[in-house]
């Protein structure tokens, strides 16, 4: 029974291991593939603007320096270079408009990048959670099996008691009859 005991406790501790290297690659994920929401849990108070400044600082940059502000026209310029400006706030215009289908297309990919790893978690915790459960069935078949084994020791005393009593009564009889065999011997019979 010691066998089994130790049997068990040998699964028990291999259980433990898995289920804390399971937690500890859950840590490491979460650390390597820090997201914008993972920053905006931690940084609340921040904008999403400054949240990507500080998750990616030069696409962030190269996406405010495209210039954001239409130039003001003045009173008196020339036709020419009003439309000349005209023309480069296009260029920004269009740039602008690139880079921000950019970020949206970025946002896309980490949304998506967020839903994997948030599905991979839940797999990870669902497959933590059914290791505690069949630990803890194993544990109580253990107390069980524990609770069987007390009882059959006090049975298999109590017959070992009674063993030793019919022996003992059995050597008792075995003396009479030697002891009257004798007797119906020493008379003739």
């Amino acid at each position: 029974m010691d066998k089994d005991i130790n049997i068990w406790k040998q699964r028990n501790e291999i259980l433990h291991k898995k289920v804390d290297r399971q937690m500890d690659e859950i840590k490491k994920s979460h650390k390597e593939n820090e997201t914008i929401f993972d920053l905006a849990r931690k940084f609340p108070n921040k904008t999403y603007t400054e949240l990507e400044k500080y998750r990616d600082a030069d696409r962030v940059e190269e996406a405010i320096g495209i210039g954001h502000n239409q130039p003001p026209k003045e009173k008196g310029v020339c036709v020419t270079g009003e439309l000349r400006k005209d023309r480069e706030y296009e260029k920004e215009h269009k740039l602008r408009q690139e880079a921000e289908g950019e970020l949206s297309i970025m946002k896309g990919i980490e949304t998506n990048r967020v839903k994997e790893e948030q599905a991979r978690s839940n797999h990870l915790q669902s497959e933590l959670d059914r290791v505690k459960e069949e630990n803890n069935d194993l544990f109580l078949r253990i107390a069980e099996l524990t609770e069987v084994e007390e009882s059959h020791r006090k049975i298999n005393g109590k017959l070992q008691e009674q063993l030793t009593e019919v022996e003992e009564d059995n050597k008792k009889l075995a003396r009479q009859i030697d002891d009257q065999l004798g007797r119906v011997r020493k008379a003739g019979l």
